[in-house]
């Protein structure tokens, strides 16, 4: 309660949570539960240490209370934002596989609807639930499909889903041909998932080399420093 009246989580926070699906009481609890443990785990460690004879002053254990725990409570959410961000990146995965079955059941002769419907059923995984449960809250709640996948875009954070709701409510509303459209943001979206791949690509090959400096550089101080001493010691 005392972290809700002071505005926590954040905005962003929310919006990572709402995408991995974890409730707001579950993550305040945890971000207390590890504070409260950061706090008390130096003070007691130090307690230990001298009961066993090792001296510490006063100011190393409250500084390092103090770190451990800031560093508990900004855990869950660094861990619950990485979440989000798989969770996002495997979406837009299916999403782009979602996308190719919709403009297939177009294709066929389908309408609107029965394609959103035929494409959810066909995929498996997190994504395509997440698309079926919105397109049978539709179905129940009598609104149109495009509204609930707009909604769902907005919950989770997926700027392509909201582009495709609003594609898809053009052709429901003003029967606008969306074939054409919905076959170009499966497109560009696998040619954006692609150029992201590389680039993940490109940064581990570069962090694989680093190692590798470092590796020679102390082959190099190993085999420099015994005739940089004998140079020395003969000066």
């Amino acid at each position: 309660g005392w972290l809700r009246r002071l505005g926590l989580p954040t905005a962003r926070t929310r919006r990572d949570l709402a995408c991995v699906d974890k409730p707001v009481e579950v993550h305040l609890a945890e971000q207390a539960t590890g504070c409260v443990f950061g706090l008390i785990l130096a003070p007691v460690t130090a307690t230990l240490l001298m009961l066993v004879g090792v001296p510490f002053g006063f100011g190393v254990p409250v500084a390092a209370a103090v770190l451990l725990a800031v560093a508990g409570f900004f855990a869950p959410d660094l861990a619950v934002r990485s979440e989000a961000v798989k969770h996002r990146a495997a979406f837009r995965d299916a999403l782009s596989s979602f996308l190719d079955l919709v403009v297939i059941g177009l294709a066929a002769g389908s309408g609107v609807d029965q394609a959103l419907d035929d494409a959810a059923r066909v995929g498996a995984g997190p994504a395509f639930t997440e698309l079926r449960y919105s397109l049978a809250e539709a179905r129940l709640a009598r609104v149109a499909p495009w509204d609930i996948l707009g909604a769902l875009g907005r919950r989770i954070g997926l700027p392509e889903l909201q582009q495709l709701a609003a594609t898809v409510g053009l052709a429901g509303t003003e029967g606008a041909k969306v074939r054409a459209s919905l076959r170009s943001r499966a497109l560009a979206l696998r040619d954006r998932q692609l150029s992201a791949a590389e680039g993940e690509a490109n940064a581990a090959t570069e962090r694989m080399s680093l190692p590798i400096v470092a590796l020679f550089a102390g082959f190099l101080i190993f085999i420099g420093y015994p005739a940089m001493a004998t140079v020395l010691g003969g000066m």
